[in-house]
């Protein structure tokens, strides 16, 4: 037996391959959106894969077990609640799937959602790991609240946190200590709020440090778990909806999104997601873009900015670079928004102006202060005592809350966010002054 765990490192994701060496067989869970390296897995083992188990209709990425099943001819697996539809077996509880030695059993472990599911890997009459999707994470659980308007079936967040309680005590609790835990997510995701570095860990190492696993009644861990959450991206319940239906082909999806020529210039109003490095777009940008510059996180804030029901076009200053955001792109359902994507490297007619630190440090009290952190980590740190708190997810639909009577500086955590947030209040506010205070907020200390 083997075990081969796949990480997304944008969107935290860890995914699966459990090879049964003796029958050469694969069976994956919780697969993301480019299939290519499970194909690659499978034929350096010399097997096949025969089956993907989906532990939920995932928020935060697009899976794709429908494109792995098409290509294949492996079984999807996953709870009936699911309402699934594209072609599957139901995967409910006690339902046990062989291969060779190994058995995966189904647990139902709704919490998360309400059609939550956690394998239990048995190999040679001995429980050995469990891939417990967003149920249990390494130092967390999953947060109770995104399935409230999303999904076949939907359930106040309270309702699945009392859910969360029992599938976590009664059953994943009761697992052997010795029981290696893999979820599908680690630190960094939006799908819990406190998750470890670590990729893995047994039952017993939780029970013992979870601060989730600790003794509390329901109620308490029902105020726990709803309380301080992130914030969640506009992209989540559309994914939940993708991965019902199942996503379509990956490359084919690639290759239909629309190249236009260098340095084009979008219709009036258009929504422009110009991903360049913020000198470069500070420089010269065409008028109303959104500076999202290719990073770690560029997908998670693409899919929190742009909801899914608009079109975008997406520039990049490379062709390289323009790939590898498309790419990023479908890893959240969005390749298909996006309108037109094109590079850009001439300097274009709108120019942002060049912030003073210097002088800002002097007079604060002269401008108005936008700080785009999360409401979390404002009560955590707070830099300024009069900063106007608009998160950035929220700021498209916030930024006519800002006064104009002085100039505006949008700050963030360390300057990426700012960036964003910048080129949204420039777009929205077209006659104020902004600045984006960027890196130089690290040169002022909290409050």
């Amino acid at each position: 037996m083997k075990i081969q765990q796949f990480e997304d490192k944008g969107l935290a994701h860890y995914s699966y391959a459990i090879l049964s060496e003796c029958q050469k067989q694969v069976v994956l869970v919780d697969p993301a959106r480019n299939p290519q390296p499970y194909y690659d897995f499978a034929q350096e083992q010399g097997a096949t894969i025969v089956g993907v188990i989906e532990t939920h209709p995932h928020a935060d990425f697009v899976s794709s077990h429908l494109e792995i099943h098409q290509q294949t001819g492996a079984i999807i697996y996953t709870h009936s609640l699911v309402g699934a539809d594209y072609p599957h077996t139901a995967f409910d509880e006690g339902v046990v799937l062989e291969i060779g030695k190994i058995k995966l059993k189904s647990l139902h472990t709704p919490g998360h959602s309400p059609d939550s599911i956690s394998i239990v890997l048995e190999h040679d009459g001995k429980d050995k790991a469990v891939f417990t999707g967003d149920t249990l994470f390494i130092g967390d659980v999953g947060r109770p609240d995104l399935r409230e308007n999303a999904g076949n079936l939907t359930a106040k967040r309270e309702e699945l946190a009392r859910q969360m309680y029992h599938s976590t005590r009664e059953k994943l609790m009761y697992l052997a200590d010795d029981v290696v835990v893999y979820p599908a997510h680690g630190a960094g995701t939006l799908c819990g709020k406190a998750l470890s570095e670590a990729n893995s860990s047994t039952i017993g190492q939780e029970k013992r440090s979870n601060p989730a696993l600790q003794d509390m009644t329901e109620d308490q861990f029902v105020t726990y778990l709803t309380s301080d959450q992130p914030f969640i991206p506009k992209y989540f319940g559309y994914d939940v909806a993708l991965n019902k239906q199942g996503a379509p082909n990956y490359q084919e999806s690639l290759l239909a999104v629309k190249r236009l020529e260098k340095n084009s210039k979008p219709e009036k109003d258009a929504l422009i997601i110009d991903a360049r490095p913020q000198a470069e777009f500070k420089k010269g940008h065409l008028a109303g873009a959104y500076n999202l510059q290719n990073g770690g996180k560029f997908e998670t804030w693409l899919g929190s900015i742009v909801d899914p029901k608009e079109t975008f076009y997406l520039l990049a200053q490379d062709d390289k670079t323009l790939d590898e955001l498309i790419d990023k792109a479908s890893r959240i359902g969005y390749e298909s928004k996006i309108k037109g994507a094109f590079v850009m490297d001439a300097v274009a007619a709108v120019a942002s102006p060049e912030m003073d630190v210097a002088r800002f440090k002097e007079h604060p009290e002269h401008y108005t202060i936008v700080d785009l952190r999360n409401a979390s980590e404002v009560k955590d740190k707070k830099y300024f005592a009069n900063a106007l708190n608009i998160p950035l997810p929220e700021l498209r639909e916030r930024a006519m809350e800002i006064p104009t009577d002085k100039p505006v500086v949008i700050h963030c955590a360390g300057g990426y966010r700012s960036a964003a947030g910048s080129s949204i209040v420039e777009a929205a506010l077209p006659t104020a002054k902004v600045f984006d205070l960027s890196e130089a907020i690290n040169e002022f200390r909290p409050l």
